[in-house]
């Protein structure tokens, strides 16, 4: 038997290897671990990290209105990615989100904002009022959620609709706490740590004002939230749910709790809704009972069907499009002014009825054609250039 010698071409063609190639197989995880990281390659690492760096200077270029929805859009991530893991992860479909989006700007408003002769205040810091925006939420969560658990489908549904109802009843009677209807009360001011964020600061030449400190205070919130839902997604609690959500009977059988799984699912969520709502109450300043509507929980469905059910990265990208779209389509019809009459209506329509329109349209489409929403279009396209010239 005589050993070959490599040619020049072979030794030239064995450097040119790629480096991931020559120590195994590309993305080939031996672990659940290492494949449900957050981080688990390095372009994901480095897209995700640049783009939180963009997210934190964008405010400083951008118009003030702009920084307002952006923090908005934030807000909305954030109630989205509560519902998504109630929805989407768990399988149980609520339309009382908005109920506990309300309880938790109530909340907000009682412990931090300030008594008059007709509501209550103490006054508190926003460092302690902010985490009972999630505690409160989140034990009406869990006297709703036995309730909740006993049904499922059309019928759950129909229950937290009968939530949203009570509650806007209950918000507009009861004066003391929210004002009453048509009238409304203040939010808390805005007073972290004792800084009274209304005031503009410079921070080492770099001016800090209401707007920017709103937005930034809202993008950690969004980070750290979003972060801590994707690891309980990625532990046994978030394989539960999806247990729960694809066969109840038979996660029943593995040993999985069932009450205790949709509970716990209620419970997180309800803390997620509320504490959007005490952040979003800040941000529109006076709060009316009936802003925490029905309408209110469509827009964070639309926020899980259209960003994509089941993702924490859906829920961001659902929630900057039902935030942003008005916005687009008003630039929209400066820039084709023939569609637009002299009483402001595009196409015949306002600018709200457009908006509704836009989203039905998109909810029916993302459920026939792509059920994954934007977040599986992306998927979609990034596995095209991954695969190309294959197809498959």
């Amino acid at each position: 038997m005589t050993a070959t010698i490599p040619t020049s071409t072979e030794k030239r063609s064995r450097i040119d290897v790629p480096r991931a190639v020559r120590r195994g197989r590309p993305r080939l995880y031996t672990s659940y671990a290492r494949a449900e990281s957050a981080w688990n390659t390095a372009a994901k690492a480095w897209w995700t990290g640049g783009l939180i760096v963009l997210a934190l200077l964008a405010p400083f270029f951008v118009a003030k209105d702009i920084t307002n929805l952006l923090t908005l859009a934030a807000i909305y991530a954030i109630g989205g990615i509560g519902l998504n893991m109630l929805t989407g992860y768990a399988g149980q479909v609520s339309l009382g989100h908005a109920f506990f989006v309300g309880v938790g700007a109530y909340t907000a408003a009682v412990f931090g904002g300030t008594g008059t002769k007709t509501v209550y205040g103490l006054g508190w810091d926003m460092a302690l009022w902010l985490p009972l925006t999630a505690a409160i939420p989140a034990v009406l969560g869990l006297l709703v959620a036995p309730l909740a658990a006993r049904v499922r489908g059309l019928y759950l549904a129909t229950l937290t609709l009968g939530l949203v109802m009570i509650g806007e009843h209950v918000f507009k009677e009861w004066h003391s706490v929210t004002g009453g209807g048509g009238l409304g009360r203040a939010p808390a001011p805005p007073v972290l740590f004792g800084a009274d964020l209304r005031k503009p600061v410079r921070v080492a030449g770099v001016l800090i004002n209401e707007q920017r400190a709103l937005y930034l205070i809202a993008l950690v919130l969004l980070v750290v939230m979003a972060v801590l839902a994707r690891n309980l997604m990625c532990s046994n609690v978030g394989r539960a749910f999806a247990a729960v959500r694809d066969r109840d009977v038979a996660a029943e059988i593995m040993g999985i709790r069932l009450q205790r799984t949709k509970t716990l699912a209620f419970v997180v969520s309800s803390a997620y809704a509320g504490v959007a709502g005490g952040l979003l109450s800040v941000v529109i300043g006076r709060i009316s009972p009936e802003r925490w509507n029905l309408l209110l929980s469509v827009d964070f469905l639309a926020i899980v069907l259209i960003g994509g059910a089941a993702t924490i990265t859906g829920s961001i990208i659902g929630a900057c499009f039902v935030v942003l779209l008005p916005r687009v389509l008003e630039e929209f019809t400066h820039a084709v002014p023939a569609i637009t009459s002299e009483g402001g209506q595009i196409l015949g329509f306002t600018l709200d009825e457009l908006k509704t329109i836009l989203f039905g349209l998109l909810i029916a489409g993302v459920i026939v054609l792509e059920p994954r929403g934007m977040f599986g279009l992306w998927l979609r396209i990034r596995n095209y250039f991954r695969t190309w010239p294959f197809s498959h």
